[in-house]
């Protein structure tokens, strides 16, 4: 019989997927801080998002997690047709 710790494997970050999975983060965070203000323009928002997400699709891609790769694969899809239509 196995024991508990045999079972449980962590996910152990080194080199740069360490640094952009944190730095995606706290992206994410003020884009979602930049959405609570009224004042800030949606562009803000909208492109700090984008660029959270592909940061997290990079650690998703390193870490060869499929749930991470879709959703972020998905969002930094749609926040890029976001940012393409507020430049144009």
């Amino acid at each position: 019989m196995k024991k508990l710790d045999e079972d449980i494997t962590l996910i152990k970050t080194k080199g740069y997927v360490y640094y952009a999975k944190w730095l995606s983060t706290i992206i994410v965070i003020i884009a979602v801080a930049c959405r609570s203000v009224p004042e800030i323009p949606k562009i803000y928002d909208v492109v700090l998002s984008f660029i959270g997400c592909i940061g997290w699709l990079y650690v998703g891609l390193a870490w060869k997690d499929r749930a991470l790769i879709m959703l972020n694969a998905v969002l930094a899809f749609m926040l890029g047709v976001s940012v393409l239509q507020s430049l144009f």
